[in-house]
């Protein structure tokens, strides 16, 4: 028998059996319709699936985790994302917006603090990164923060912050030194969204729909120094924690949420396409429709191989920023071909809410843009290749 390079862990197979379980069982494609247009995510579903322990994938043994698994980590989410965004959303926002950036920056007390309660699937964190006038150029954010006493003081904007209505802690890129130092002029910190002087507008959009997105505002935020992500020590060195091991791993996420959207795309356009009867026999017989399927299924195997690729090297410890990057770029440009194949496989059908292929379709025109656009892809792998 020949032996498959992508061959999977024991335990691996079986997370993904208990996932796909949970998912024919309480998550159904009428329910997800039905999360789809209330653009909410199901909290009481999501505490069932919380229930399965697979938060703690993304924490170390020491802090009441299964210890670090990235490979297994993507796998859930690829597994909860064929079912949408719905589940896959809030279990990143533990396990990696949360998990993966105390475990891997935060200071001693932060991660006896936080990281126990995020291995049970008890919090959920938002990244605040972007703002009005300052997309992919993270260096030139312009939320301000002064250190006052014990405390630091935090003004400004921030926008697309997803979940940061219900999130239990918001992970804040801010100016903290002067403009001219750039790289050198950035921290993180740890802001509640109840904090006084912290106000939120909501953003629609129409990918992504398990929630929707916020503008945040902070007048004379406050919050104590202990706060700041790593500890005092890190201010002023927000930039080597958004350009570290973290950001590599945050890129893997998004692909596996491509991924699996794009799987359940093809098998729903596969699944249409055998049954589908026209000219007396299935469509599928039929050589325009085969030859989309088949290039589909082709794209998607390739996707596949990038990924756990990806995240394996992540894993190991080994150098990954390129092969981050170039996941993210192709899974993300290569799952929207996929799913503009799929819905022409379905004609008319792939535009109607009585199918989820709309949906699907919906969710990965985002991808080439949100969670580092594909052109920013291709910045920084021409600076990584030293182009």
């Amino acid at each position: 028998m020949t032996p498959d390079p992508l061959a999977e862990p024991e335990h691996i197979g079986a997370i993904r059996a208990q996932v796909r379980r949970f998912i024919a069982e309480h998550a159904p494609p009428a329910a997800r319709q039905g999360w789809d247009k209330a653009k909410r995510w199901p909290r009481d579903v999501y505490a069932r699936f919380n229930a399965l322990g697979l938060a703690g994938l993304a924490v170390p043994e020491s802090f009441g985790g299964a210890g670090v698994d990235l490979v297994a980590a993507v796998a859930v989410i690829e597994e909860l994302a064929v079912a949408g965004s719905f589940l896959a959303g809030p279990y990143i926002h533990t396990a990696f917006y949360g998990s993966l950036n105390l475990a891997e920056n935060g200071s001693p007390e932060q991660k006896a603090s936080f990281l126990p309660r995020l291995a049970r699937g008890e919090l959920f964190f938002a990244y605040a990164l972007s703002e009005p006038d300052v997309g992919g150029d993270l260096a030139s954010v312009s939320t301000r923060a002064v250190r006052d006493g014990r405390e630091v003081v935090i003004e400004g904007a921030k926008r697309w912050v997803t979940g940061a209505d219900w999130a239990d802690m918001l992970l804040v890129l801010v100016r903290s030194g002067p403009p001219g130092e750039r790289y050198r002029n950035l921290s993180f910190l740890l802001v509640p969204p109840s904090a006084p002087g912290l106000s939120m507008t909501p953003l629609g959009h129409i990918n992504l729909g398990y929630t929707k997105s916020q503008d945040v505002r902070f007048e004379g935020v406050r919050v104590p120094e202990a706060n700041i992500l790593g500890g005092p020590a890190m201010w002023n060195r927000g930039w080597e924690q958004l350009a570290g091991r973290a950001l590599d791993v945050e890129k893997l996420e998004i692909s596996a949420v491509a991924y699996g959207i794009a799987k359940a795309a093809l098998d729903e356009a596969w699944a249409y396409a055998k049954a589908r009867v026209q000219f007396g026999r299935p469509i599928s017989e039929h050589q325009a429709i085969r030859h989309r399927l088949v290039t589909a299924a082709t794209k998607l195997r390739a996707c596949r191989h990038m990924l756990y690729d990806a995240a394996a090297r992540a894993q190991a410890g080994a150098p990954s920023a390129i092969e981050t990057s170039m996941a993210k770029l192709f899974i993300a440009d290569t799952g929207l071909e996929i799913a503009l194949l799929c819905q022409q496989v379905m004609g008319a059908y792939g535009l109607s809410d009585s199918f989820e292929m709309e949906r699907h379709v919906r969710d990965l025109l985002g991808m080439p843009i949100v969670g580092g656009s594909s052109d920013m892809q291709k910045n920084n792998l021409a600076s990584l290749m030293r182009l």
